[in-house]
């Protein structure tokens, strides 16, 4: 049921998405009159049709992975000669290319009116309050401190856990030394640079950030009280229950929930020795830790959640919210924003100074639509929100098959003064597909380690 509603969450989202990205296209074309043959969501065999009164046929095909706008086009088949001034190929080259340029800002706008709702609903977030800063790292040798709210990256105001690692990132990826303005418990304010010796790549790893800077942010103490048990775990199996409070695991200290699971995380298909405290005395009872796919890697769990999942208090919590006229801007600059983040990682991934690991499949992209969707409607158009942009920009890129590389090649019209030959053309196209499968292996290739090892 859960791989389903993956799926069934994805297939909405490119729905969606898909259907915008061509009503832009399509919105754009009916400006400066083309005709629209078709408008389709999804690729393949028709499943239904409709033909609407501005003659265009509308349809959902077979395979729900994309969709198309198709135009009346002399380069496509033959044009009667009444309808040859409504065919794209005898368009004025600036209108050919705002037909091309519509999908992707399509996405952009839809991205940014997501934004837009989320802002004025109000988005809960958590303070950017550090926890455990690890010793000897670059976190520590900043003089960081637990209770410090990091307030700026780099001089941008950082209000969210969200926003500090995304502006992170972005100073990551110029290099030297990232400039954190932080806030101690006292309320005295003061500069604290992050230096980075070495390559700063093995940070962009997929989960590598926080930890490899050395800090992580605040959480409320779990205590490691053991609430449910999944049916048939090893902790169950075992003799666990419901109440029992772990305190040692293999001679080590337990302190909370978090300590236990890094003690057992790390040791599948082990037998650990688990000291617990029950009814006033203590019993040592032999639990074999199960092995479990975590992405790209095995990880221990015993079957156990807390009895208590620790209580967020309310001077910890933050909310992203705006009026109606103010998130509008907030909504446009977060747009934007997210969109040159983007294309500087597709820069430096192409450069290799940021992990090509970062590239995600359809396999990825699903499991988060699927776990947003779980989380509530907020959170599915957040995601909604993340994904056209990345579309907006993949759009762009000058490859052959893409708008971008289209673009390209109307530019090339207009210097030119005449259309690029065929055979230029057909490079082109061989190009831009060997260009986006090598794209499209990486990001695959991606999913299968997450999911295999």
């Amino acid at each position: 049921m859960t791989i389903l509603s993956y799926v069934l969450a994805f297939l909405v989202a490119i729905g969606i998405l898909v259907a915008v990205h061509e009503y832009g296209h399509f919105w754009m074309a009916r400006r400066v009159g083309v005709r629209v043959l078709r408008f389709s969501i999804g690729f393949g065999k028709r499943l239904w049709t409709r033909q609407g009164k501005d003659g265009t046929e509308y349809a959902i095909s077979a395979i729900p992975l994309g969709g198309y706008v198709k135009l009346l086009d002399e380069r496509e088949g033959p044009v009667p000669a009444a309808d040859l001034s409504a065919a794209y190929n005898r368009k004025p080259v600036w209108q050919r290319i705002l037909v091309l340029l519509a999908g992707p800002v399509a996405n952009f706008l839809f991205a940014a009116a997501a934004y837009w709702v989320l802002f004025v609903v109000g988005i809960p977030a958590l303070k950017p309050v550090l926890g455990e800063i690890a010793p000897q790292s670059v976190a520590a040798r900043a003089s960081l401190a637990s209770g410090d709210e990091i307030v700026a990256v780099g001089g941008r105001e950082t209000g969210t856990r969200e926003a500090v690692v995304l502006a992170i990132l972005d100073q990551l990826m110029d290099g030297g030394t990232i400039t954190l303005q932080v806030r101690s418990p006292d309320g005295a304010t003061r500069a604290a640079p992050l230096r980075i010796v070495g390559s700063p790549r093995p940070l962009t790893e997929p989960g590598a950030l926080l930890p490899g800077l050395g800090f992580e942010f605040w959480y409320p103490t779990v205590p490691a009280v053991v609430g449910t048990m999944q049916p048939g775990s090893p902790a169950e199996r075992a003799g666990l229950a419901a109440g029992d409070r772990i305190v040692a695991v293999d001679g080590t200290s337990v302190a909370d929930f978090p300590a236990l699971v890094k003690l057992v995380q790390p040791q599948p298909g082990k037998t650990l020795e688990f000291t617990v405290e029950r009814s006033g005395s203590r019993v040592v009872v032999p639990v074999e830790v199960e092995a479990q796919r975590d992405g790209s890697k095995l990880i221990g769990r015993i079957g156990v959640r807390p009895a208590s999942p620790g209580t967020i208090p309310e001077e910890m919590r933050t909310r992203e919210r705006y009026g109606p006229i103010g998130s509008v801007v907030r909504a446009v600059d977060k747009t934007w924003d997210m969109s040159i983040l983007t294309v500087r990682l597709l820069w430096n991934v192409a450069t290799g100074d940021v992990s090509v690991k970062n590239l995600s499949g359809p396999i990825n992209i699903a499991e988060y639509a699927g776990f947003s969707a779980r989380q509530g409607i907020l959170a599915f158009l957040s995601f909604l929100a993340i994904v056209s942009v990345s579309l907006f920009v993949l759009n762009l890129l000058p490859i052959p098959i893409l708008d971008g590389g289209q673009i390209v090649y109307q530019l090339a019209e207009l210097v030119k003064g005449s259309p690029l030959s065929e055979q230029a053309q057909a490079a082109g196209q061989k190009v831009g597909i060997f260009l986006l499968l090598v794209l499209m292996s990486f990001a695959f290739y991606n999913d299968l380690s997450r999911l295999f090892g």
